[in-house]
C-alpha cells in the first residue's frame, strides 16, 4: 500500500510538471491565442493515435450516451484553454497559473453533486486558503487592469476546467486515459478549424517547434496521464496536489522569461501550495 501511495503520488506529480509547461509555452508563443489551441489540439491528437495504436487501446466509444460528456467535455476543454492562455497573455505566467487554481475548490463544491461522493467539510477549508491566497494575488481591483482582467479569464478557465475534470471522472472507470484525451482534442480540432481563416498566421514556421512542445509535452503525455490518475485519486484530491503546478510555472517562468514574482504573488502562491501539502497528508492518513 505504502510503495503503491508513492508511486500514484510521484506519477501525479511528475504530470503535473508536465502541465505546467503550459503557462512558459502559452506567453512565449508569439501567435493568436485560438491559433496556438488549434495546432496544440491538433498536433496532439496524432500523438495521442499514434500512441493508442501502439498500445492497442480501444477507440470505440461503447455506448450512445457516452457521445454527449464527450462532446460537452470537448467544449469545455477548449473553453478552458483559450480563456486561460488569454490569462497568462494579459497578466503574467504567475498570475494567470495562480487564478486558475481556484478550480480545486469548484471540484470540491460540486463533486458530490456530479459524482455522489459524500461532502468533506476540509475541502471548503482548503477552497478558503485558495481564495485568499488569489485575494492577496489580485492588485488593485479595476476592471481597466490587465492584470485583473487576466485573474477573471483565469477564474472562468478553472469553472470549465473544474466542470470537465467531473464529467471526465465518470468516464475513467470505463475509457482509458489516453483515449479520452484523444476524444478531447479531436473534438477541438473540429470547433476551431474554422478560425483559421481569419486569423493571422504569419511567424507560424519559427514558432512551430515550440507549439510542439506544448502539443505533446503538456498535452498528449501531460493531460493524458493526469486522467490516468483519476484511477487513483479523487477528483478534489488530484486537482488540490496537481496545485503545484503554479511553483513549477512560476519556476520555469523565472528561468525562460526572467519573469520575477512579486511578495504579493509569492505570500499568495504559498498559501495556495499549503492546500498541496494539507491534502496530499490527508489523503495518505486516509489510505
Amino acid at each position: 500500500m505504502q510503495n503503491s501511495y508513492i508511486k500514484n503520488l510521484s506519477g501525479l506529480l511528475l504530470v503535473t510538471f508536465f502541465i505546467s509547461t503550459s503557462g512558459v509555452l502559452g506567453r512565449y508563443i508569439a501567435l493568436p491565442t485560438e491559433v496556438i489551441i488549434w495546432f496544440r489540439a491538433f498536433l496532439a491528437m496524432f500523438f495521442i493515435y499514434g500512441f493508442c495504436k501502439i498500445k492497442k487501446i480501444d477507440l470505440t466509444i461503447k455506448s450512445k450516451k457516452h457521445y454527449k460528456p464527450f462532446l460537452i467535455s470537448g467544449v469545455l476543454m477548449a473553453t478552458h484553454w483559450i480563456t486561460y492562455f488569454y490569462a497568462l497573455k494579459l497578466s503574467n505566467v504567475a498570475l494567470g497559473v495562480l487564478s486558475l487554481y481556484t478550480f480545486p475548490i469548484i471540484i470540491a463544491l460540486l463533486e458530490p453533486l456530479f459524482l455522489e461522493t459524500k461532502f468533506n467539510s476540509i475541502h471548503i477549508l482548503l477552497g478558503i486558503i485558495v481564495f485568499v491566497g488569489l485575494y492577496i494575488l489580485t492588485p488593485e481591483f479595476s476592471f481597466k487592469s490587465s492584470q485583473v482582467q487576466g485573474i477573471l479569464f483565469g477564474v472562468f478557465s478553472a469553472f470549465c476546467y473544474a466542470i470537465r475534470i467531473l464529467i471526465m471522472k465518470q468516464q475513467v472507470s470505463t475509457y482509458n486515459g489516453s483515449m479520452l484525451m484523444f476524444y478531447q482534442v479531436l473534438i477541438i480540432s473540429i470547433l476551431l478549424f474554422p478560425i483559421l481563416f481569419f486569423m493571422d498566421l504569419s511567424g507560424l514556421e519559427s514558432q512551430f517547434p515550440y507549439i510542439i512542445l506544448l502539443a505533446v509535452v503538456t498535452t498528449a503525455i501531460g493531460h493524458s496521464l493526469m486522467l490516468h490518475s483519476l484511477q487513483f485519486f479523487s477528483a478534489s484530491t488530484a486537482s488540490i496536489i496537481s496545485s503545484l503546478q503554479p511553483v513549477f510555472g512560476i519556476l520555469l517562468a523565472f528561468v525562460f522569461l526572467q519573469e520575477m514574482p512579486s511578495t504579493n504573488t509569492f505570500w499568495g502562491g504559498s498559501l495556495i501550495v499549503a492546500t498541496v501539502v494539507i491534502e496530499g497528508l490527508r489523503y495518505r492518513k486516509s489510505n
